[in-house]
C-alpha cells in the first residue's frame, strides 16, 4: 500500500497495532454509544455564547437526532443586531448535521460561540438528555420559554446615587415597584406581555387584555410609595 510518506517513514518496518478497543462510550438518550460517525450523535442541550467585545450573548438550544439538528431555539440579549442574526441562524441551523452547523456562518459571533460550546457538550455526551430514554421529542425546546412563547428575561438597572430599578422579571414587564417607608423595594406590579398578546390576537379588547394580565408580587399592596421604574 503506497502512502505519501517521508523517506524516513518509508524505510521503517511495520509494528502491529495492539489496541483496538475503539472510542470510549458516551451516554446518549439512555444508551451508551461508541460514537464513530456524526450519525451516532443524538441529544438535546443548551449553551451560551458571547461575542468578542462581549456586548451581547446568545442562549442556544439544539435537539439533535442521529447527527441532524431537528430543532433549534435561538435567544439573544444585549445587541439589537443580534435579533436579526438569530432569525437567520435559526433558519440555517435546522436540517444541518452538527458538524455542518459548527462550520456554518451563523451571522453573529455570539451565536457561533454558542454553537461551538454546544458541539463540545453534545459530542462528549454531556447533553441534558444523556440518561433520558429516547431523549426528548421535537418541540421540547419550546419548553424553555414562558407562556406566550417569550424568553425568560430579567432586566434590572441600578446606580449608587438612585438605587435599583426592576424593569422585567419572569412574571412580565414591570409597571411599578413598591417601596416601604424606608424607600426599600418590597414588591412590584407587572403585566404578562405574552399572555396579553395571545388574548388580543384571539379578539379580546386590548384594554381588557391588559387589565386581565396585570399582577403583583411581594408586598406591593403594602407599599408606602409606588413608582414607575422607567420614569421616576
Amino acid at each position: 500500500m503506497s502512502c505519501n510518506c517521508s523517506e524516513e517513514v518509508k524505510h521503517m518496518c511495520v509494528v502491529a497495532k495492539g489496541a483496538k478497543h475503539g472510542p470510549a462510550p458516551i451516554p446518549e438518550e439512555g444508551k451508551w454509544v461508541k460514537a464513530k460517525e456524526i450519525t451516532d450523535i443524538s441529544g438535546l442541550t443548551h449553551g451560551v455564547g458571547w461575542c468578542a467585545p462581549q456586548q451581547g450573548a446568545c442562549k442556544l438550544t439544539l435537539n439533535v437526532k442521529k447527527g441532524i439538528i431537528e430543532e433549534a431555539l435561538v435567544e439573544t440579549l444585549g445587541c439589537s443586531g443580534m435579533t436579526h442574526s438569530a432569525a437567520m441562524a435559526a433558519e440555517v441551523l435546522s436540517g444541518k448535521t452538527i458538524l455542518e452547523a459548527l462550520n456554518s456562518d451563523l451571522v453573529c459571533d455570539a451565536i457561533n460561540t454558542a454553537m461551538r460550546e454546544l458541539f463540545l457538550q453534545i459530542v462528549y455526551g454531556r447533553t441534558q438528555t444523556a440518561f433520558s430514554e429516547n431523549g426528548l421529542p421535537i418541540g421540547a425546546g419550546l419548553e424553555d420559554l414562558g407562556k406566550g412563547l417569550r424568553s425568560q428575561v430579567g432586566t434590572m438597572y441600578s446606580t449608587k446615587e438612585k438605587g435599583v430599578r426592576y424593569l422585567e422579571m419572569a412574571e412580565g414587564y414591570v409597571l411599578e415597584i413598591g417601596l416601604d417607608k424606608n424607600s426599600e423595594v418590597i414588591g412590584y406590579k407587572y403585566v404578562h406581555i405574552g399572555k396579553m398578546m395571545e388574548q388580543i390576537a384571539k379578539g379580546t379588547d386590548p384594554k381588557t387584555a391588559f387589565e386581565k394580565n396585570v399582577g403583583t408580587y411581594g408586598r406591593f399592596a403594602e407599599a408606602e410609595t409606588k413608582i414607575d421604574p422607567r420614569h421616576k
